[in-house]
Parts: C-alpha cells; sequence; structure tokens
C-alpha cells in the first residue's frame, strides 16, 4: 500500500542517512516494519532486517561482545543471515528494536562507522523499561507513523484524483458541489468505519466485507491489551481501566476524561504513568485543555482537564460496539448510511482528532465552565495556532458537528471575547464548504488540510 511517510523516508537517505539512523515510531500493527523493508528493497542493493521480537540470543551478544569490533561485528551478522553488504549501498534494519535497548545504543558507533544507513521501528519508545542503563544516541533520526490516512485510503481503494479535487476546492474556498461532495462522502464514511490501521484496510478493499474487517480489527485490540498486560509494568491496571473506558468517556456530551468513573478517590498523579504509556505507544491522541487561546498553547495547557481519543477511529468503533464480540453488520451499514441514532458526535469527534494529530498537530481544546458569567462559559473542541505567529490574531476555534442541525453558541461567544487572539474560526461537519458570518465550514474530509 502507498503510503506518504515513503517520501520522509526518501528525503532521510537523500539528505542524512550517512549522519543519522532512522527511527520510525508508532503504534503495534500501523505498518512500520512492513514500509522499512519496502523501502529497503525499492532503494539498497542489498538489505539486512534483524527482528528483535524473534531474534537468537548470539546476535544479541553481538551487541555486547563486538562494537569495538565492528569488522569481526559484521562479518558474524552478515554470515548469519546470509546476506552480503555493501559498504555505501546496504540498509541495516532493527526492527522492533525497543526490545533490545543495548542495540538501539549502539548506533552511535554504527552511524560513526560509516559503513552502512541504519533504520529502527519501534513503539513504546520513551518509556522507561525501554531507555533504562542506555545513552539514547543522539544519531537518531525520529518520524512518527500513524494509520492511514484519508488520502492513502482513497489510494488503497484504487481512486487517484479525488484528494486532488478535494484541495482545490480547500485552497479556493469553492464547494465541492452535489456530486463530488456526495462521492466524497461515501468514501469517507467507509474510511471512518473501516479505520486506517493496514490490514484493516487490506481486508475491505479484497472483501468488502465488514465482518471480516472487524475480525482484524478486534485481533489487533487483542494485541493492544496483551501489550499492556506484558509491558505496563507497574501499572497495568490503570492502563487497562482508561482503556477500557475510552468510549463511555466520549460518549458523554462533554468528553473530558474523568477519573473518578475508573475509581471514586482517582486522582491524575495516580494515572499519569498510565496515561503517558497509551500515549506512547501510539494508541490514544490526548487532547489537553489550554486555559488560555493564545500564543503558546502548551504554556497554558492544564495538565488536569484532558480529553482521549483512539488513535484509529475503526478501532474505537469495534471497541465501543462490542456487546456480542463482534460489531453488527447492521451498525456498519447504519453508519455507512448515516443511519445510527447514537454515538455520532463520539465518532465524528475523535476522526477529526485521528486527522488532525497525523497532520502533525499538537491536541488542545478549550473549557470555560464559569457558572456565575454565561458569556464566558464556553467549550470548543479543539484550538489551532496558525503556521506563522504574529502579534495578533493567532488562534483557530474548531467545532465538529456530526449532525445537520446544530447551533454555535459556544463558538460565537469565543469570537466575540477573544477577538485580538482570533484567526480563521472553522466548523467541520458534514455538509458542503461554504463561508458565513466569519465562519469558514468544511467538509470533514478536508480536515487534514488545515
Amino acid at each position: 500500500m502507498k503510503r506518504k511517510i515513503y517520501a520522509e523516508m526518501l528525503k532521510w537517505k537523500q539528505e542524512s542517512a550517512r549522519k543519522t539512523a532512522l527511527l520510525i515510531d508508532g503504534a503495534r500493527r500501523v505498518g512500520k516494519s512492513y514500509i522499512a523493508e519496502a523501502f529497503a528493497k525499492n532503494e539498497y542493493r542489498s538489505y539486512l532486517m534483524i527482528d528483535f521480537n524473534n531474534v537468537s540470543s548470539d546476535v544479541k551478544d553481538l551487541f555486547y561482545n563486538y562494537l569495538n569490533d565492528l569488522d569481526t561485528f559484521f562479518m558474524y551478522l552478515s554470515g548469519y543471515y546470509n546476506v552480503k553488504l555493501y559498504p555505501g549501498e546496504s540498509l541495516v534494519i532493527f526492527d522492533e528494536v525497543q526490545q533490545l535497548p543495548r542495540a538501539r545504543a549502539a548506533l552511535k558507533y554504527l552511524v560513526a562507522d560509516g559503513r552502512f544507513d541504519y533504520m529502527e521501528t519501534g513503539s513504546l519508545m520513551s518509556i522507561r523499561k525501554n531507555v533504562t542503563d542506555i545513552v539514547i544516541p543522539s544519531e537518531e533520526r525520529h518520524i512518527k507513523m500513524y494509520p492511514m490516512d484519508f488520502e492513502e485510503f482513497l489510494w488503497a481503494m484504487g481512486n487517484e484524483v479525488l484528494m486532488d479535487m478535494i484541495r482545490t476546492c480547500f485552497d479556493t474556498r469553492k464547494m465541492m458541489g452535489q456530486l463530488l461532495h456526495r462521492k466524497a462522502m461515501d468514501y469517507f464514511r467507509q474510511y471512518l468505519i473501516v479505520g486506517g490501521m493496514p490490514q484493516a484496510v487490506g481486508e475491505y478493499v479484497s472483501s468488502r466485507d465488514f465482518d471480516r474487517v472487524d475480525a482484524v480489527k478486534r485481533d489487533i485490540l487483542t494485541l493492544y491489551r496483551a501489550d499492556i498486560a506484558k509491558h505496563a509494568e507497574g501499572y497495568v491496571q490503570k492502563v487497562s481501566s482508561i482503556f477500557d473506558e475510552i468510549p463511555a468517556q466520549l460518549q458523554k456530551h462533554e468528553k473530558k476524561f474523568r477519573l473518578s468513573a475508573i475509581k471514586k478517590d482517582a486522582r491524575f498523579r495516580d494515572y499519569e504513568d498510565a496515561l503517558f504509556w497509551l500515549d506512547d505507544a501510539m494508541i490514544v491522541n490526548t487532547c489537553f485543555c489550554s486555559a488560555e487561546p493564545n500564543i503558546g498553547l502548551k504554556l497554558n495547557m492544564d495538565r488536569l482537564t484532558w480529553k482521549c481519543y483512539m488513535a484509529d477511529t475503526g478501532l474505537l468503533i469495534s471497541h465501543a460496539f462490542d456487546e456480542n464480540g463482534l460489531v453488527s453488520g447492521e451498525i456498519y451499514k447504519k453508519l455507512l448510511f448515516d443511519k445510527l441514532e447514537v454515538n455520532k458526535g463520539m465518532i465524528m469527534e475523535n476522526i477529526v482528532a485521528q486527522m488532525l494529530a497525523a497532520s502533525g498537530h499538537r491536541l488542545y481544546f478549550y473549557s470555560n465552565p464559569d457558572r456565575n458569567d454565561a458569556d464566558s462559559r464556553m467549550e470548543i473542541d479543539f484550538l489551532l495556532a496558525k503556521s506563522k505567529i504574529s502579534n495578533r490574531h493567532n488562534i483557530s476555534p474548531i467545532e465538529v458537528k456530526s449532525g445537520k442541525n446544530y447551533t454555535l453558541s459556544s463558538l460565537r461567544k469565543f469570537m466575540k471575547k477573544y477577538q485580538e487572539q482570533l484567526y480563521t474560526p472553522y466548523v467541520i461537519h458534514t455538509l458542503d464548504l461554504k463561508e458565513e458570518e466569519g465562519v469558514v465550514y468544511l467538509p470533514v474530509y478536508m480536515t487534514p488540510l488545515l
């Protein structure tokens, strides 16, 4: 499957491969190993891939005993994997490198040696267990890999032109028109319910069978639970509790995560490591409240007020509707034809969070529960800072609407109260693009272009 990250990998090879190792960080089953090996096959004369999930003790020992003798190190490595390595023309891939932190630390010496290029794939790269007793090499270049975005989904479905049309309409602020908008929404609803995990997309492309797609997604969720049980040492129960509670929290009108739903007297400091674990595993996208919508949203971040989205909306659907162990095909059909009576707001807001995160945005929202001043009481789903900061007008408030009939009371209050900070206010909805009374209304499939 065609992935955009390939272009970033190619840029690294052309500009930085002699000076850095490339680390591809992402959730399990997001396609890291696949894209690394595909890149190696296409761009190098030969490659050697070490899977640290399934590696012999003999190979592990090389990283402990021979880093001061790299001629012998490469001789053994090449012989063990029966791969001839060519200086300047071969790539060595450390797959799931977090399983052997010593190998990650060794990159300092391997990159300096300069014989070959190096690429790593991994997840949970920052948790204590995976960095204990090593010096993280400054020679690492990080890129994050997310689930397939809407354009990549279109490519997998064989449509190479629709996103170009969407991009043109976004750039010129013109409506898509009834025919193209309906077509784009048809594709987008399929993307919404299948999600962006490559295995699920591949199954959907080949079978168009939602039951089989759901079985794939449920296997991935089972894998995540197994990872939690295996790797979240010391706080397995807390990580599992947050993970299990995500759909219920997102279903509420105010989607802020309430730890009291897990335990009556729960405090953020008791669950902070658990939340960090899920975030570092890229299983979730965490969205923090910014107490002041101004330059430096992070500086005004309220760490005690947050929302927790699933990193893949297709997985959220399988996670949420699991009463019988398998999401009913009827639910998928209702989602496909926009006939589901409940939960649409949860799903819509999650997919917007997913697309914003994949586009490189940190997620922030704004909430003021002021009981005394109605004009100050508001909740804005997301805040985006514009790319080039100026003295004024830097923050775009975003409201997400799943239905066709809605009000914009919070957005109007925000526009009035924060005129100096206000850049472009957006409403993301299921209808076509329009501009009205200073607000830009975007169809949801244009979110990645913000």
